[in-house]
């Protein structure tokens, strides 16, 4: 990505709208487009605006996050989402990952961590930590694991090894260093990887690659 990066704050509490504003813009190459309050004014805004992140407070009057992520995200040429929330995992930032938000960022994170984290959902890299990830598995992919063990399989029937491997990998929140020393190969042909497999399960991002591995079971045992 050449130039700052657009983004587009949207949170009911002016104070915190606020405090990102100022750790962004203090941290240098990001462009503060605009903000919202509401949900549904953050689809608006995002619409008009083009930001290249949206980060989203999941509960917020008019509409709420969740809704709005949803809205956002079905634009062509949408934005990266990053949920904003004071929870580490529950229903409503379980459900925005899946529909496609790129991960999530708690409020209370020191603000040297909030830039590194907003640049990785913007060039397609952010991940989930292995504590998150751990914490996703335990409260909400394992509820119905049955169902979702199913669809889950039979979305990956077409897989390669070497492309459930990769998978797999995705599922443990690892960077793409991380990932390439694992499998022996490049940073480069990991990202061709990663991409190429994103495309043939349809999925947005890395987050709702993790999401599958762990509903397909892909890292037990």
């Amino acid at each position: 990505m050449t130039g700052p990066i657009r983004v587009l704050l949207v949170d009911d509490e002016e104070l915190v709208r606020f405090g990102l504003r100022t750790v962004l813009e203090a941290a240098g190459g990001f462009t503060v487009v605009g903000e919202a309050g509401d949900g549904a004014a953050a689809v608006r805004a995002a619409r008009d605006l083009r930001p290249d992140v949206v980060l989203i407070d999941i509960r917020m009057p008019v509409l709420d996050g969740l809704a709005a992520t949803r809205e956002i995200l079905a634009e062509p040429d949408p934005p990266q989402v990053a949920v904003l929330t004071t929870f580490h995992v529950d229903d409503y930032v379980y459900a925005a990952l899946a529909a496609g938000a790129a991960g999530f960022l708690l409020k209370d994170t020191p603000p040297r961590e909030i830039a590194a984290a907003v640049r990785a959902v913007a060039d397609g890299t952010a991940t989930l930590s292995p504590k998150v990830t751990a914490a996703l598995i335990e409260s909400y992919v394992d509820k119905k694991a049955a169902p979702r063990r199913s669809r889950a399989l039979r979305r990956l029937a077409a897989l390669s090894d070497r492309e459930l491997e990769v998978l797999r990998l995705l599922g443990t929140g690892k960077s793409n260093a991380a990932l390439a020393e694992k499998l022996f190969v490049s940073e480069a042909t990991v990202k061709t990887y990663v991409s190429r497999l994103l495309t043939k399960l349809d999925l947005s991002n890395r987050t709702q690659a993790a999401i599958l591995a762990h509903e397909a079971g892909l890292l037990e045992g």
